[in-house]
Formats: C-alpha cells, sequence, structure tokens
C-alpha cells in the first residue's frame, strides 16, 4: 500500500526539473525589497501551473501573493522568499526558499484531499530590510493557519538559530556646508558628527548584554575635500535576545547619536525603515518531526547535539512564531567556507548542493506537514489553538 509520505515524496521528486527552472530564475532575477516583481511572478506562475488558486498583490503588497490547493480542516502555511540583496545578489539562498516552498506545496496537494488539508503557500516579500511578513502578519495574511513552515540555506546544518530581534532605522545629521580651508568657522560639520556617533557606539559595545549587536554603514558623507559636508546620512540596526529589549538598546544608541550633534552643533534623525523584526520561539514538536525525516535522509544534526553555538540571523519568520506554531530550520549548502551574504555563497546556491537542499527542503516541510495531518490529536490542538488566538484577538 502506498503511504502519503511516498505520495508525497514522488510528486516532490518528479517536479525536480520545474522546480530547478524556479530556482535558477529567480537566482538570476535579484531584485531587492519590495521590488520583486519578476521573481514573484515566476514563483506564483509555478504554483498556478501546479494547479493552485493564485491571488496576486494581497495585502496591499504588489509582490506578494497568495496560493491556495484544497479546501481541507488542517490549513498548513508555507512561506517562500524572493528578494535579494544589495551587491550580492542571492547570497541568503532565497532562491532555494522559493523553490523549495513551490516543492513542498506540490508534495502536499498530492495528498491534500485524502488528508483533509488545505495549503496555502505565501509570496513574502522584503524579508532583507522591509519586513513583509510582519505587515501581512497585521493584514491576516496567516490569521487562519494552523502551522506555517520556511527552510533557509545555510552554510551548516541546524534545526534553527539563535533569531534575535532587530530594528533598522536611518540616521540622518544636518550640518552647514562651508570652504574647508577658507572659511572653517562658517560651517558646521555633518560627517564629524557622524564619526563622534560611531566612536562611542564602539565604547557602548564593552557595555552590551551577550547577545546585543549594533551595525552601521555611513550611507552618504559628503562630496567634496574641500567642502564642510552638510548632510550625512546612515542605515543601522540594532539586535537584543528579545523584542522587549530593544527599546533599551535603542535609548542608549539614540543617545551616542545625541552626543555627536551636540558635539557638532548639527542636528539630527532617526527613522524606522521597517516594523521591529522579533525573537524566534520554534514549535518543537515540528521541529522534531522535521529531524526524524532529516535523518532519514541522510541530513546529520551533530552540531546541535554537540550543543555547538547556534548561529545567529534576524528574520521577520521570527514574528509569525510568536502567534502561529512556525519552522524556520537551516538546510546546509555546501558553500567551500563561505557564508550567507558573500559573493562565494551566491554562487553556492546555483550548484549541484543547492539542488539537493532544494529538493530535501521541499520534502522535509512536506513529511513534517503529513505529521501533523495524519495525527488526530495534534490535528485538535493546533485547531484549539487557532480558535484561542482568534478569542484573543476579539477580545482585543
Amino acid at each position: 500500500m502506498t503511504t502519503p509520505y511516498e505520495i508525497a515524496s514522488q510528486a516532490v521528486l518528479e517536479a525536480k526539473a520545474a522546480l530547478t527552472g524556479v530556482n535558477r530564475f529567480v537566482h538570476s532575477h535579484p531584485e531587492l525589497n519590495f521590488h520583486e516583481v519578476e521573481s514573484a511572478r515566476c514563483v506564483a506562475d509555478a504554483l498556478e501551473t501546479a494547479g493552485f488558486l493564485v491571488e496576486r498583490g494581497t495585502y496591499d503588497l504588489p509582490t506578494s501573493f497568495r496560493a491556495t490547493f484544497g479546501s481541507g480542516s488542517l490549513i498548513v502555511g508555507i512561506c517562500a522568499e524572493y528578494d535579494a540583496l544589495p551587491e550580492v545578489g542571492h547570497a541568503c539562498g532565497h532562491n532555494i526558499i522559493a523553490s523549495a516552498a513551490v516543492g513542498a506545496a506540490i508534495g502536499l496537494k498530492a495528498v491534500a484531499q485524502a488528508l483533509d488539508l488545505t495549503v496555502v503557500v505565501l509570496g513574502t516579500p522584503a524579508e532583507e530590510g522591509g519586513g513583509g511578513k510582519v505587515m501581512m502578519l497585521e493584514r491576516g495574511a496567516f490569521s487562519d493557519l494552523h502551522l506555517a513552515m520556511m527552510i533557509h540555506p545555510w552554510a551548516s546544518e541546524r534545526l534553527e538559530a539563535t533569531c534575535l530581534a532587530v530594528s533598522h532605522f536611518d540616521v540622518t545629521f544636518t550640518g552647514k556646508a562651508a570652504h574647508a580651508s577658507g572659511a572653517p568657522w562658517k560651517g558646521r560639520n555633518a560627517a564629524d558628527a557622524m564619526v563622534i556617533s560611531q566612536v562611542a557606539i564602539g565604547l557602548l559595545r564593552q557595555q552590551l548584554s551577550p547577545g546585543e549587536q549594533i551595525h552601521g554603514v555611513v550611507t552618504s558623507g559628503g562630496e567634496a575635500a574641500n567642502v564642510i559636508p552638510e548632510l550625512v546620512t546612515g542605515r543601522f540596526m540594532c539586535r537584543t535576545h528579545r523584542v522587549e529589549d530593544l527599546d533599551d538598546l535603542l535609548r542608549r544608541v539614540r543617545q551616542c547619536f545625541q552626543s555627536g550633534a551636540l558635539a557638532t552643533d548639527t542636528e539630527f534623525s532617526m527613522a524606522f525603515r521597517m516594523p521591529n523584526y522579533s525573537h524566534m520561539e520554534s514549535d518543537q514538536r515540528l521541529l522534531g518531526s522535521y529531524r526524524r525525516h532529516g535523518e532519514q535522509l541522510g541530513r546529520s544534526f551533530a552540531e546541535d547535539d554537540a550543543g555547538v553555538p547556534k548561529p545567529t540571523l534576524s528574520t521577520d519568520m521570527a514574528n509569525i512564531s510568536l502567534i502561529v506554531p512556525t519552522i524556520h530550520p537551516l538546510v546546509k549548502v555546501e558553500a567551500g567556507g563561505a557564508s550567507n551574504h558573500q559573493y562565494e555563497f551566491a554562487a553556492a546556491c546555483i550548484s549541484e548542493s543547492a539542488d539537493k537542499a532544494m529538493i530535501d527542503g521541499a520534502l522535509l516541510m512536506a513529511l513534517t506537514a503529513i505529521d501533523v495531518a495524519v495525527d488526530p490529536s495534534w490535528r485538535e490542538d493546533l485547531e484549539l489553538a487557532r480558535q484561542r488566538r482568534a478569542s484573543t484577538k476579539e477580545q482585543s
């Protein structure tokens, strides 16, 4: 007798050529957040071709979509990301995330009627600095789901990462231009304000709690050496272990920028670019199923077992995890020692190892969802949890 696991696995494997096509297309069309026009179309088209009902431009986001198959009582959500990074393109492997999501959906479609499933793929733009999932969450995209999943390519195999809460913001210093040699006393140097602020932040790092992080780049710092810079801008990120701790770290960092402005007699402003990303709370029961199937496919979680420190990252999938049972495991791609956000990792994301990560990621999400579908008590637990969320939302 053929099992649902075998049927879903066969459907994924038979779709490999189409999935590889999606993977290669997205990789070769790197598009930045909220501008993933070609990539979103490619992923949505693949799902439509596979028999999914696709709504495009959903939740007031032009490059989002919702693809649905079935009408079962258990609603499984799979997230597809497809935005790229500036300069380094798909060095975070979102092309693999997108194609694996399509693959998992195709696998679950093959058993949806038999297992009383509704399969939902959410096309989620702007993970790299835009917070697309947070916006979609606020607009109801995840409200009907019983669980949400995605995989993320990484240089090692890990069940989960240490996912830090993060705030993204831009800083602007405004001074006064003047001739740097002829009349420097008439100027107010915005670049000096940025330098003082960066030094203050560097010293602040000595007093940060373990896991707290601050990163930043100067995005414009003047145009001519003999003109005192009047306008200087930077882009910064603050990270903490829990979203509740972000405000205090931001307060201390703001004071560093205030010190730069005060010392140089300039003005400064901070503009938050997107919603804060939270810390992640992975669903351990889902991860247990994911691990079991991963080991059956030959993937090793030795680093997890050995207690090797988890990699740190931030993602808007974390916000979903605080509302809906969620997993975001890291699937290994052989990258020759490179890590995410490097050119070498971008190249590795269309390798033979990347193709295997794509297929395995699709299989693991589908098989994990089947574990839930065939377990009546698990289904009941998830339904009760969904009802509690709905009740809480109504009361608020």
